[in-house]
């Protein structure tokens, strides 16, 4: 059996210490065929970009030996050509000294590895332009370019919008090199996690190829359901398959969908317990600053539907939410449908791990609970149990301990959504199956609640409305009937100046 590549992006080590590599040297050779490419690729963090980009290396090197067995093995001459690494895995990135010195350090590496030499009174963008001539001058090849986390010096900076158009301005003008030799150059290839507009940071590299949303390279990154059952087999010996795809499988770029490869080594690793282990690496914190400052209404994320355009509209001046959740992986795309306006997708939290993470984090961030996990399983039986005075108390208790500052800051106290978005976040951090927006033919539902022991349908007011009645008036407990299972309705009044619940009315439906 072999070892798990946890923490490991050289393929060569990979192969000569023999650990476990799903092959993608098929989707390289693809890309290789086409000729002289200019490639761009979108992908959030730990999805093996670095991976694949040293496997790009390795082969461009002509290594040939260590792709023995491999789909690349005997389809490719492996004809050596000088290869330029660019990462931005690590620096400071805070100031402009900072950034300058990592980026000279990058250059000089390079200078090392390929025995060439620049001129040091050159500026960063003439040693770069510099470089890939000696490489192309001594080797008598066209030179590679691979550029990894292309956007790290943007993104570590993202929470200070000048000190981030700066770093974008800068990088710009250093990318800006790469067209001006094209002649010397026989393939480039760009990741990051961010998708930002070409206009605002490639606008020199017009040719360039964006691959993100592309069906014929959607495995490029991650793993397969194959992969999992095949290469994996022995590892994963005797484990639900099924209930492993619903926990972490579900990113799609268009094409099949695929699993975070740390998902699946850390589960395999940890004795196949079922954690986030790649939420768990970050903590999204500009994202829940960004849901509080637009008042976001949870639910709604339930299906978003965006445009090709929404999706590439990340920048430093205009962020939306949305764009980020999918670029960041807490959404991907479930579906898309062509309209006579071009193509509209459909994102969704891609498995079980997104959901309950994500929603954690929100829950804990609008609110500072003592116990929330102790509040969250009350709440939960008090549902299970149908004990409604007991939810009624365990309610009141979760919007009493929202700070006063997110009230005074704001008006969110005034708006229903932000009392459902509340009771979302935290409930569907408990993995159940919890439905905003739940369309009938008669309205929406604000949420329906769906339990092993009984439906709950719910509405939620401010001020005097009365909650229940509007559930009753349009009888959207019709939707469920025939479920076999107990439908309560719920009504949720809230009164602004307390800022707190201060009726909870139900009743069972009679089927």
């Amino acid at each position: 059996m072999k070892k798990l590549p946890i923490g490991i992006s050289t393929f060569q080590k990979i192969i000569e210490e023999e650990y476990l590599y799903v092959d993608k040297t098929d989707i390289a050779l693809d890309l290789i065929k086409q000729g002289g490419g200019y490639y761009f690729l979108s992908r959030p963090r730990r999805f093996g970009k670095s991976l694949f980009l040293d496997t790009l290396r390795t082969i461009f090197e002509g290594k040939k030996e260590l792709f023995e067995g491999l789909y690349i093995y005997d389809k490719y001459n492996f004809t050596p050509h000088p290869v330029i690494n660019i990462h931005f895995n690590s620096g400071e990135f805070k100031t402009t000294e900072g950034f300058k010195q990592r980026l000279y350090e990058i250059l000089r590496f390079n200078q090392r590895e390929l025995g060439v030499t620049c001129d040091n009174d050159l500026s960063i963008g003439g040693c770069f332009e510099e470089l890939i001539y000696q490489a192309y001058k001594k080797y008598n090849q066209k030179v590679v370019i691979l550029i990894d986390e292309y956007d790290k010096p943007i993104l570590d900076n993202i929470e200070n919008t000048d000190i981030a158009r700066e770093r974008r301005e800068e990088l710009k003008n250093f990318y800006s090199v790469i067209k001006g030799a094209d002649e010397y150059l026989k393939f480039v290839f760009i990741t990051g996690v961010s998708k930002f507009s070409r206009v605002s940071l490639f606008s020199g590299l017009n040719n360039l190829n964006d691959i993100t949303v592309d069906r014929n390279y959607a495995t490029i990154c991650g793993y397969t359901q194959h992969n999992i059952e095949n290469e994996f087999s022995e590892h994963l010996a005797g484990q639900d398959f099924k209930k492993i795809a619903v926990w972490y499988n579900g990113y799609k770029w268009l094409g099949e969908g695929v699993y975070n490869p740390f998902d699946i080594l850390l589960f395999i690793q940890k004795g196949f317990e079922y954690r986030n282990y790649w939420f768990s690496t970050a903590t999204p914190t500009f994202l829940l600053k960004l849901i509080e400052k637009n008042h976001y209404f949870l639910p709604n994320l339930e299906t978003v539907v965006k445009d090709e355009m929404m999706l590439n509209s990340f920048d430093v001046d205009y962020i939306e939410l949305e764009t980020l959740m999918w670029q960041t992986g807490y959404l991907t795309i479930s579906d898309y449908k062509m309209t006579p306006r071009g193509i509209k997708y459909i994102l969704s939290m891609p498995n079980q791990e997104v959901k309950i993470s994500i929603m954690s984090s929100i829950a804990n961030f609008i609110s500072k609970v003592h116990n929330p996990v102790l509040l969250q399983d009350n709440i939960y039986e008090a549902f299970n149990e149908k004990h409604f005075d007991e939810l009624r108390k365990q309610l009141i208790a979760l919007y009493a301990s929202i700070p006063y500052h997110l009230f005074t800051h704001n008006k969110m106290y005034e708006y229903e959504g932000y009392y459902v978005s509340v009771f979302y976040a935290y409930m569907k951090s408990l993995g159940v199956v919890l439905i905003g927006e739940d369309v009938t033919n008669k309205g929406r539902i604000d949420i329906t609640l769906k339990l092993p022991t009984a439906i709950y349908i719910m509405e939620f007011k401010t001020d005097g409305s009365n909650a229940l009645q509007q559930i009753k008036a349009k009888a959207y407990h019709q939707k469920y009937i025939g479920t076999n299972l107990p439908i309560y309705l719920v009504g949720i009044e809230f009164d602004t100046a307390e800022r707190n619940l201060t009726k909870l009315e139900w009743e069972e439906v009679k089927t």
